[in-house]
């Protein structure tokens, strides 16, 4: 049982080889997914980052990599790479309309 703002399988395509790959120390207990849906539902429900349930992964974990991923502009990159699709999609030139 999932939510509403899990990454579904399509998306994940798009946005996992825009992730930064870790080095190889031991295997993680969360994947990048599991945070990904962590961070995305604190972000649609505007919770406290402490607030999350407790099916996803602890909030220091997904806080921790919502900070690195935003220092980092992982996520800028994300978005900007969802939206271009998005755009493609619906045929939009750059001004924004049909």
């Amino acid at each position: 049982m999932g939510y509403s703002s899990d990454v579904t399988d399509k998306e994940w395509e798009i946005i996992e080889p825009l992730l930064p790959t870790k080095k190889k120390t031991r295997p993680p207990v969360w994947t990048k997914r599991q945070i990904l849906n962590g961070i995305f539902y604190q972000l649609k429900n505007g919770c406290n980052w402490g607030d999350l349930p407790k099916d996803l992964p602890p909030y220091s974990t997904v806080f921790w990599h919502y900070k690195q991923w935003c220092e980092d502009a992982i996520l800028a990159r994300i978005m900007t790479e969802l939206h271009g699709r998005v755009r493609e999609q619906v045929k939009k030139n750059h001004s924004g309309r049909l």
